[in-house]
């Protein structure tokens, strides 16, 4: 009796259906043809705006940018289970029906006459496709429209054209359009991987997306999920085990946030933002936003989401460290880079603390003085042009002749001589200014552009002390020169770009410059290791990381910029800390304080399972032990110098001094030994740098200066125990620094060494 009724009901409610379309044809009928045709011109399933995807280094999804937040998925690349999930609770006779189900209809009808206006409209997934391109208003006449059009789709397209288009349409809530987008949105996975209970969860937002998502309801949501696991059920798509074991599952979501998604963009978190922006930026400029946020294209970029995480840790760990010292003001900022050397990848990319307070990258856009990080082009032009690690530079507390006036700058380093070597691994500015002036200034500018740094610098003497103003980026990539044999590498986040057919339509190939030589990459890699092993670079050995590395600090006046650029044969980074409006970062607040611990911790976790390696040394360069005297090859009579006497006279007699206090012509003191300086240091030389002979103040027999005659040597003083021969006369020049070594028969008869610089 109740079935007899509920057909009854059935029949009526069909009935006043037909009736209404009956009437509304009768008053209309000048209209039906040109609803037909205008059915007809909608019914087509154009392509949807689809969201752009990022994948990472490793192939997996970073980031997207787009207008509807839609990755299109075709049909057999969707779980099984998303389409029975679907069809059960939204369209359980979607095969059988022409794009109309009358007995859903009629069902909507009764309870839409039962509540005195319009509910639910009973509508098929057809209808439903072809409702996207109607108004939203819930009037019968747009039913009508919504009717002719779907009957219009199932003319033209298959059933699974249909459901396919359906599936990558439908809004799923919190931005995702579409069952790929929102498998990947709430789950962190493609839509082929979803279980039972995630489709079921998905099927259900169809009805009610925005009051029903997990994020805004989880209880309703997670009742809406069971209810769609019970139809799958009932209608014979899910075994009863099954459903008992899904039905108790955990509504467990793993979501971006909702301020990015808004702004037409998701990450994998809040990690990565600031690398995300660059990567949008570029793309922007490539393709134009449209493109980019409508048309799906798949972009193969270099982030390496792990390292990316470790640089934020590192740079938010020490500027919280800092700040909490109450050193420093609380706006401070830092910013790093990691490249790898050999590709020029950027693998991490920190603009600065916090991407939602201030999206300026400081990386990328910041141009800022590099201080004494900018040194070691210098010393690379230096060696380009002929200088070796232990070529002297001397003289360091004279002030330059800068033409209406000499120059001197401040430097803590007070010693008025150093090797590269020691003046770079001290930060010597006096060493740097000088080396500039003899190398010139346009020189370094020169060997600054083949290192790929494009920013304008100054052409003034002060440039030796990093005064001209660079982005991190450019800087640490300029550094690749030296971990990669001489080749700098060209900073790249993108690799290649698809569109949405998988056609390739950008490469962004590797691109290699030979700025330096192998040999010279080499010798700077040595000098700057002593930077990380003894030098201003020391604290990243205090932070935990012990690999072979090599670096360079960076500290501008008053304390407003702290850099450390350093690297390992596989890894480059770049640090920087300071504040946008430039002011002292802290009292103190040198480089080796500031940045290098950041570098350290953050280079002790990225290369936690490398293996240490270093460069071998090439066959053209070889290590040269040197007397600080004459600055040749050194002797074993040079290493025991206080020994050996050199002929002087003192207007009066003859005297016999220790060479290590040799005169010049003017009877002064050329040269003197500190008290505990070494007379000999070993340095590395290309090899025909230092010439073979051997050191003609301490081995004057070796034939430099002739031999000696028995006349001449009675008419010396007897030598000291110990000591060489005396040389009748001659010059010596070294290769390390211009020195004249001249044996003089002044009037009195007396033979005199003296050691003066060439003129």
């Amino acid at each position: 009796m109740m079935r007899r009724s509920a057909v009854v009901t059935a029949v009526f409610a069909v009935a006043m259906v037909v009736w209404y379309a009956t009437m509304r044809v009768a008053f209309a009928a000048h209209s039906i043809v040109d609803e037909l045709d205008r059915a007809k011109s909608l019914a087509d399933l154009a392509p949807r705006p689809q969201a752009t995807i990022v994948l990472d280094r490793y192939g997996r999804p970073a980031f997207t940018f787009f207008v509807e937040q839609r990755i299109y998925a075709p049909l057999d690349r969707m779980s099984p289970r998303i389409i029975e999930a679907v069809l059960a609770v939204e369209d359980r006779r979607f095969y059988s029906h022409h794009g109309m189900d009358p007995i859903r209809i009629a069902g909507a009808a009764w309870r839409n006459f039962r509540a005195g206006r319009i509910l639910e409209g009973g509508s098929t997934i057809t209808q439903q496709l072809a409702r996207a391109s109607l108004s939203s208003e819930r009037t019968y006449d747009r039913k009508i429209r919504e009717i002719l059009l779907a009957a219009q789709l199932e003319q033209r397209y298959t059933k699974a054209q249909i459901l396919e288009q359906y599936l990558n349409t439908v809004y799923l809530g919190d931005g995702y359009y579409g069952v790929e987008a929102a498998s990947r949105g709430y789950f962190g996975k493609p839509a082929s991987n979803l279980e039972p209970h995630e489709a079921a969860l998905l099927a259900a937002l169809v009805r009610s997306p925005s009051s029903d998502a997990p994020s805004a309801a989880p209880a309703r949501a997670l009742k809406r999920r069971n209810l769609v696991l019970r139809l799958m059920r009932d209608q014979g798509r899910l075994s009863e085990h099954v459903y008992q074991d899904e039905r108790v599952a955990a509504l467990v979501t793993t979501q971006s946030s909702v301020e990015s998604r808004a702004s037409g963009t998701t990450s994998t978190g809040d990690s990565g933002l600031y690398f995300q922006e660059e990567i949008r930026r570029q793309l922007f400029a490539l393709f134009g936003a449209d493109r980019v946020l409508r048309s799906g294209l798949r972009v193969y970029s270099t982030f390496d989401p792990e390292l990316q995480q470790q640089a934020e840790a590192a740079v938010s760990n020490r500027i919280a460290e800092i700040v909490k010292s109450r050193r420093t003001a609380q706006d401070l900022q830092g910013a790093l880079v990691a490249m790898d050397p050999t590709t020029g990848d950027v693998r991490a990319l920190v603009g600065g603390r916090d991407f939602n307070a201030s999206s300026f990258n400081r990386a990328t856009q910041a141009r800022r003085q590099a201080g004494s990080a900018f040194k070691p082009i210098i010393y690379a032009a230096a060696l380009e042009r002929g200088y070796s690690p232990g070529t002297l530079l001397r003289d360091l507390d004279e002030p330059i002749d800068m033409g209406n006036e000499a120059w001197l700058p401040d430097d803590g380093h007070e010693a008025p001589e150093y090797t590269l070597r020691t003046a770079l691994k001290l930060s010597s500015n006096r060493g740097a200014a000088q080396l500039l002036q003899q190398i010139g200034i346009s020189t370094a500018v020169y060997y600054a552009q083949r290192l790929g740094i494009e920013s304008q610098l100054p052409l003034v003497p002060s440039l030796a002390l990093g005064t001209g103003e660079v982005t991190l980026l450019e800087l640490t990539a300029a550094y690749t020169a030296f971990a990669n044999h001489g080749s700098v590498a060209a900073p790249r986040v993108i690799t290649r770009v698809e569109d949405s057919l998988g056609t390739t339509i950008y490469t962004a190939a590797e691109r290699h410059t030979q700025a330096i030589s192998p040999t010279t990459a080499y010798l700077m890699s040595s000098m700057l290791s002593d930077v990380i092993s003894g030098g201003t670079g020391s604290a990243a050995r205090a932070a935990g990381f012990k690999l072979p590395a090599a670096g360079k600090t960076g500290t501008t006046d008053n304390y407003a910029d702290a850099w450390f650029v350093g690297y390992t044969p596989h890894l480059v980074a770049g640090t920087w800390f300071g504040l946008d409006l430039p002011a002292p970062i802290m009292r103190g607040g040198f480089a080796g304080v500031v940045a290098v611990p950041a570098w350290g911790r953050f280079m002790r976790a990225a290369t936690a399972h490398d293996k240490p390696d270093w460069y071998a040394m090439p066959a053209d360069v070889e290590k040269v032990a040197i007397c600080r005297l004459s600055g040749a090859r050194a002797t074993e009579a040079c290493r025991h110098q206080s020994d050996v006497y050199a002929v002087v006279h003192d207007g009066s007699s003859p005297q016999l001094l220790p060479a290590a206090a040799m005169l010049d012509q003017d009877q002064k003191p050329l040269r003197t030994l500190a008290a505990g300086e070494s007379p000999v240091y070993e340095d590395l030389f290309p090899i025909g740098a230092v010439p073979a002979d051997m050191c003609p103040i301490h081995n004057p027999s070796s034939g430099s200066f002739g031999s000696t005659s028995s006349s001449q040597a009675s008419d010396s003083p007897a030598p000291v125990p110990g000591s060489s021969p005396v040389a009748t006369s001659g010059t010596f020049t070294t290769a390390t620094s211009d020195i004249v070594l001249e044996r003089v028969l002044g009037p009195d008869g007396v033979m005199r060494m003296i050691m003066r610089q060439k003129r």
